[in-house]
């Protein structure tokens, strides 16, 4: 059928193409139906919607997407014609019900994603069929490989390493402290990162507080050569690209499947032509691996598959049980890894920091294995790893002399005090998590929490004990009704209970 173009300025994350009821029930599709968009000589698939006034019939409306991939103006004529179900859907039902995936079928299914011939839907059901059935190892080297396969691979001429946490515990900000530790010393550390998915505020979030994180392959390589290191958002390098589709569809659903959680990192990392890497696995109560049972077997897994796919891996099992640091959210976060390259920051950051750096100064053959922490404190206080901060900032297009100080935060406050005298004994990651993304993060970058008190404190009544922060009222009061409902910190006297109770 030939319609009349007709722009719509809305960005969909798919290729959608809006029919008038009328002309879909011509051609014979429904919402959710596939059809090829034709215009001229350009061609693209869209998932279809339907509306019946929207879109006048004769016309298609297009999406941002759609609009950029076919080069259409306003009134061009454009072919719509039904496609079938592509085969990858049979594949996902296959694996809904608990089969187990060839590689063909795992590259149909990842081919068909990257060239947006399969609808959310039907990519959040593969990627909940992931969760609920699992994948072994070949089908979790099958989907890597895939995944890097129709991307762009960035070689660096000389030996990469890198450093990647499985997230999951809110204030993880250690990647900034680690990466110009490593590249002071001499190694080649070209991070790419993603933007937080379940967590207040992913490392990209972090640093794009600081300097621009959306860099092409061809600027993150030239980053990187020149001063030794970056950290760049892996969603502008076409790195693995069905990933990024994978993470978008993953977002609203506040999932992370272990196979998907693997695959996203490994394949990043092979696509960056990483040779010697380290794995931060946090374990705790609230992180995304609670026990070190579960923790040892994640990291077999990751070892395992940097063996097939050519990668010396290392694992970390970090201390999961409450946040990183004191600060949570995109902008205190920067703040407080900034405090900790010029000398200070708290002390869980700087051990998380130095002891994941020395894994990489120790693989790299700066230092003799069991050094490599003292060298990555070294380097920390002596201001190399600052100044080398400041040259990647530089380098990134940010202000390479910005101070803690001058970065702003969000300018309306909830503050939160001790209820008592006594000590601290928990603090729930995913209550903190919950509080400040109702405040805002990631998205407002100076939303967040300030933790004044964590385990083991002892505080008085009425000490602060947390601050929330948000850019808008109306967010700061979602975190506030959050709070009332549920306690992020608790502090208990000496005294935890009287026997027989009245």
């Amino acid at each position: 059928m030939i319609l009349k173009a007709h722009l719509i300025d809305i960005s969909t994350g798919r290729r959608s193409a809006i029919l008038n009821e009328k002309d879909a029930e011509k051609i014979g599709v429904a919402p959710h139906d596939r059809v090829k968009v034709r215009c001229k000589s350009k061609v693209s698939t869209a998932i279809v919607d339907t509306s019946s006034k929207l879109v006048a019939p004769g016309q298609v409306g297009l999406c941002k997407e759609l609009q950029e991939d076919l080069q259409v103006k306003e009134g061009d004529e454009v072919e719509v014609i039904p496609t079938p179900l592509p085969q990858s859907t049979i594949y996902i039902r296959k694996k809904m019900f608990g089969g187990k995936l060839t590689p063909e079928e795992i590259d149909a299914i990842v081919k068909d994603v990257v060239e947006y011939n399969l609808s959310d839907l039907e990519i959040s059901a593969f990627l909940l069929s992931e969760l609920f059935h699992g994948m072994d190892m070949s089908e979790i080297e099958s989907l890597t490989k895939s995944m890097v396969k129709y991307g762009e691979i960035i070689d660096f001429g000389r030996p990469v390493y890198d450093k990647h946490s499985i997230g999951g515990v809110p204030g993880n900000k250690v990647s900034l402290l680690i990466v110009p530790i490593v590249a002071a010393a001499g190694l080649l550390i070209p991070k790419t990162s993603s933007k937080a998915i379940t967590s207040p505020s992913g490392t990209a979030d972090t640093m794009s507080v600081l300097a621009n994180v959306e860099l092409t392959a061809e600027e993150l390589k030239e980053v990187a050569l020149k001063v030794g290191g970056c950290i760049a958002w892996g969603g502008t390098l076409n790195l693995a690209p069905a990933d990024d589709i994978f993470i978008r569809v993953e977002h609203p659903l506040r999932i992370d499947p272990e196979p998907q959680l693997i695959a996203s990192i490994m394949a990043k990392k092979l696509a960056t032509s990483v040779k010697h890497l380290v794995i931060d696995i946090p374990t705790g109560k609230g992180a995304k691996v609670e026990t070190m049972e579960h923790a040892r077997e994640l990291a077999a897994k990751f070892i395992e598959l940097g063996n097939r796919l050519g990668i010396n891996v290392k694992c970390g099992i970090t201390y999961g049980g409450q946040p990183v640091g004191h600060a949570v959210g995109p902008a205190l976060e920067a703040r407080e890894a900034l405090e900790a390259l010029m000398g200070g920051g708290p002390m869980s950051l700087v051990e998380k920091s130095t002891a994941l750096a020395g894994l990489l100064l120790e693989m790299g053959g700066v230092v003799a294995k069991g050094f490599g922490k003292e060298k990555a404190m070294e380097i920390l206080r002596s201001g190399k790893a600052l100044q080398k901060m400041r040259e990647i900032i530089e380098a990134q297009g940010g202000d390479p002399n910005v101070k803690p100080e001058d970065i702003p935060v969000g300018d309306r406050k909830h503050v939160v005090t001790a209820p008592c005298d006594g000590y601290i004994t928990q603090v729930d990651n995913k209550t903190i998590v919950d509080i400040a993304r109702a405040a805002g993060a990631p998205a407002d970058k100076g939303a967040g929490v300030l933790l004044h008190a964590k385990v083991g404190y002892k505080v008085k009544k009425g000490d602060v004990l947390m601050e929330i922060y948000a850019e808008r009222s109306t967010k700061l009061q979602d975190a506030v009704s959050i709070l009332s409902q549920r306690n992020p910190i608790v502090v208990e006297g000496m005294l935890l209970q009287t026997l027989p109770e009245y």
